[in-house]
């Protein structure tokens, strides 16, 4: 199990965490966080089992912080430690969904008996909604694009979350069915017609790891499968994505355009753009232009201000002022170097 303690005061957050530390069985991990706002930061990232949180903490109070708690993550036992033996605060907290609620100073003893009672409660076979559609959305992504790498890196976090979820195994085999199902329509959506070609055998296996072993080598299959029916002429996104940014350079295109041509989200093409390239989609695009444009100034005939309109830029000034700044020079002293006048 996992542990959040949230404190403003250092001190009191390590007394706490050596108290914990010594709990049995001891937790997996033991996060710490100094806010409201900083805890719910680590809480969407790792989702802990219990948060044990103080009550007045600057940017982000205990009792928002449970509120928080109680309407996105409810799986999550809290328990409020407070020095103030506030009535109103004790009934709010318990409207949240917290458990205990306790007075400082804690003694050990106090502490492991609430930890007791908060692992005693704690929900098992629970996976995070939206971690599963964010995971889903990786494994489509990293397959369509073939980033073999990605899609490995995204199975060994899916195969860590789903192990210490206490999930039974009937229900790792469902949820890695309705995976592969969701997987197997949203295929079937950008390559219509091909329906055929996505139809895969259930997750069998006698454990939980050799399910997930099962569910690995059906991801495989599909980027297998996806590579066929593109008749082994793949072509990396990125080029596809570049290809079709310098074909259009006269042309206000979007980001979003662009993902949706090969098949991506705008988030994770943005991203890979930048991973791939060492640029954002719009310096790209800038540096391409201006790259076109010096090729475009080498034409004695063509004049400067029809070279900026053939790059995409309508307002003469923006593209003299964008040319030097990325050449160094103006397009007339870039041309007078070309010995053209």
């Amino acid at each position: 199990m996992q542990l959040l303690i949230v404190d403003d005061e250092p001190i009191i957050r390590l007394g706490l965490v050596k108290m914990a530390e010594v709990y049995a069985p001891a937790f997996a991990g033991i996060r710490t966080a100094e806010n409201g706002l900083d805890a719910l930061d680590k809480i969407r990232a790792l989702e802990p089992d219990i948060v044990l949180t103080d009550i007045r903490m600057p940017k982000m109070d205990g009792l928002a912080l449970c509120q928080k708690i109680h309407d996105e993550y409810s799986h999550i036992q809290t328990a409020v430690i407070s020095g103030y033996s506030d009535l109103e605060y004790a009934q709010k907290a318990i409207s949240f969904g917290v458990k205990q609620y306790l007075l400082k100073p804690l003694e050990v003893t106090e502490l492991h008996e609430v930890l007791n009672n908060l692992a005693q409660q704690s929900s098992s076979g629970y996976i995070s909604v939206s971690r599963y559609m964010e995971w889903i959305d990786r494994m489509e992504q990293s397959i369509w694009s073939m980033k073999m790498s990605d899609l490995n890196a995204v199975m060994k976090q899916w195969r860590e979350y789903c192990l210490s979820s206490n999930l039974s195994l009937s229900q790792v085999k469902e949820l890695l069915e309705d995976c592969i199902t969701m997987l197997v329509k949203r295929f079937q959506s950008k390559q219509p017609g091909k329906e055929k070609e996505f139809v895969y055998q259930s997750i069998h296996g006698e454990s939980i790891m050799a399910a997930l072993d099962r569910f690995d080598g059906v991801l495989r299959q599909m980027a297998e499968h996806l590579l066929i029916s593109r008749k082994g002429n793949y072509r990396d996104p990125m080029d596809e994505a570049k290809a079709y940014i310098d074909s259009r350079l006269s042309q206000e295109i979007s980001l979003d355009q662009v993902a949706a041509m090969i098949g991506l989200t705008p988030t994770y093409f943005s991203a890979l753009f930048k991973k791939m390239t060492n640029e954002t989609f719009v310096q790209y695009r800038i540096n391409r232009r201006m790259e076109k444009a010096k090729e475009l100034l080498s034409v004695p005939h063509i004049r400067i201000v029809d070279v900026a309109s053939l790059v995409g830029y309508e307002d003469y000034p923006h593209f003299t002022k964008t040319f030097k700044k990325i050449v160094g020079i103006s397009p007339s002293e870039y041309r007078s170097q070309q010995g053209i006048k």
